[in-house]
């Protein structure tokens, strides 16, 4: 059984393809945000290590330092960090999020994206900072980054929005 999963699915048919091309549109045309940026329907501080499990299978690897799963996907690797018992403690938020995701990172290894091909040159959505033939785009409100290297995308990564995670922490 193998344990790779596409970093593109569900885009398999002409269906799929036409929702995520509807999808990107709505994201280009700057229509607001519901939510956090999910992806493969895991969001950050809602979802938990079952429903990584659920959507990706088995992890290749499991860090014992910081208990984050590795996957092995098509065109790349995931990695998802959960949050500890530890950091919901001293950073005093709610006992409830404790092993909720925190981040999910996508390596790209073969994407042929590009900023523009990816719209976010265009609108004000996204921060850019350039460093050499590297250039980081980051939207704090939906949690969303990505870091392309020679002008290809290298990683994507999916956190907490900035003012959802303010909610998390208990008031004092």
């Amino acid at each position: 059984m193998s344990n790779h999963k596409s970093l593109y699915a569900p885009a398999r048919g002409a269906r799929a393809a036409l929702v995520a091309l509807a999808c990107a549109a709505l994201l280009v045309a700057g229509a607001p945000a519901a939510g956090a940026a999910s992806w493969k329907g895991l969001e950050p501080l809602k979802s938990r290590r079952a429903d990584v499990e659920r959507v990706l299978g088995k992890a290749a690897r499991e860090t014992a330092s910081d208990g984050a799963l590795h996957f092995n996907v098509a065109g790349g690797r995931v990695t998802v960090f959960f949050l500890s018992a530890k950091t919901v403690a001293v950073k005093k938020m709610a006992p409830e999020l404790e092993g909720t995701v925190i981040q999910i990172v996508l390596q790209h290894d073969t994407a042929s994206d590009t900023p523009e091909s990816l719209g976010l040159d265009k609108g004000k959505r996204f921060e850019r900072e350039a460093k050499g033939d590297v250039l980081f785009y980051n939207n704090q409100r939906d949690g969303v980054a990505y870091i392309f290297i020679g002008g290809k995308l290298r990683t994507t990564r999916y956190s907490a929005p900035a003012e959802e995670l303010a909610k998390t922490f208990k008031k004092r």
